[in-house]
Order: C-alpha cells, then sequence, then structure tokens
C-alpha cells in the first residue's frame, strides 16, 4: 500500500491510469488554471487550516458543468472516477469534498464570474479545433440558471420533497420566464 509520504508516487500512479489520449489532458495542456484563476485567490483566507485550492475546485465544477453533474455526482466522481480526480489535481488517496463543497464555491465565485470563466476556456479549446458550439453560451442566463438549480434543488430535497420536479419547481425557481 503506497502512503501518504509517496505522494510523488501516488500521483504518477494516478496518471498513469488515465489514458494518454483523455480529452482531460488536452485541456490541461491548453489552459493555464492558475493564471486564468489568479483574480480569485483574494477568495481564500491565509489563516487556518490549508483548503482546497481554487484551481482544484474551479476544475470540479467545470467537469461538473461539462458532464451535467449534480453536487452529489460530483461529490462521487471524484471517490470514484480516476481521470476526474487526476485532472482535478487531487492525489489518489486524498480525501475529497463533499457536495455542500461547490455550491459554496459557485456562490464566492459568482455567477456572472463563472459565466466568463466558461467561456473563456471553451474559446481557447475551440480555437484549436477541440469543441464546437456544444459549450457556447450565446449569454449568461444559461448558466445563472443552471447554477441556481443546484441550489434549488437542494432546497426543495431539504424541504422534505425528495426532488426538484415540474410540481413544485415554481416553489423554488426564482428564474422560471
Amino acid at each position: 500500500m503506497l502512503k501518504r509520504e509517496n505522494g510523488r508516487q501516488t500521483r504518477e500512479l494516478l496518471e498513469s491510469l488515465v489514458r494518454k489520449d483523455h480529452p482531460y489532458r488536452k485541456i490541461l495542456e491548453l489552459v493555464d488554471f492558475a493564471e486564468l484563476l489568479k483574480p480569485f485567490h483574494k477568495l481564500y483566507s491565509t489563516k487556518g487550516a490549508a483548503g482546497i485550492a481554487v484551481e482544484a475546485g474551479f476544475k470540479c465544477l467545470l467537469v461538473q458543468f461539462f458532464d451535467d453533474l449534480s453536487d452529489r455526482q460530483m461529490e462521487n466522481a471524484l471517490k470514484d472516477n480516476f481521470p476526474v480526480k487526476w485532472f482535478c489535481g487531487f492525489e489518489l488517496t486524498a480525501q475529497t469534498p463533499d457536495h455542500s463543497y461547490f455550491g459554496k464555491l459557485r456562490s464566492r465565485i459568482g455567477t456572472e464570474n463563472l459565466a466568463g470563466l466558461f467561456n473563456q476556456i471553451t474559446e481557447q479549446l475551440k480555437a484549436k479545433n477541440l469543441v464546437g458550439n456544444v459549450f457556447t453560451f450565446v449569454d449568461a442566463t444559461m448558466i445563472v440558471s443552471k447554477i441556481a438549480l443546484w441550489e434549488e434543488r437542494d432546497k426543495a430535497i431539504k424541504d422534505g420533497f425528495g426532488k426538484l420536479n415540474n410540481e413544485n419547481v415554481s416553489d423554488y425557481s426564482a428564474r422560471l420566464t
């Protein structure tokens, strides 16, 4: 069994489990996440225990958006999916965030900022002919609606409905037109 002090060894093992032609590899080659997210480092305090780096958290949100995952599905993807864990920057045996983290991070970054970041990444991928119009956002309302929907669904579940559906969506959705 590999121990935590062998972090490099566990990172190399995890990377070896991700196929060489995986799309996440190409995204990591093309997108400078450290530079892209530099303005958001101020959202984190330097006091207290170290948290999850904004780059890792944002990569989780990116995977979540591209794969249309709920917060709970994203939590499970980080536990069970080697390419996702590797892409997001977690070690093989590292503790990964639970579902509540993603909503907090989305709120901290802000929906308009997320829309801008997602669009920047999409433009970089389009410039290299890696995506077509699948991830093009005509306007930010789609992202605002999708981000708000996760919070609305969680509130409906907390209120005992079990899920957000057509019968109760009008009680929770502030963005219905």
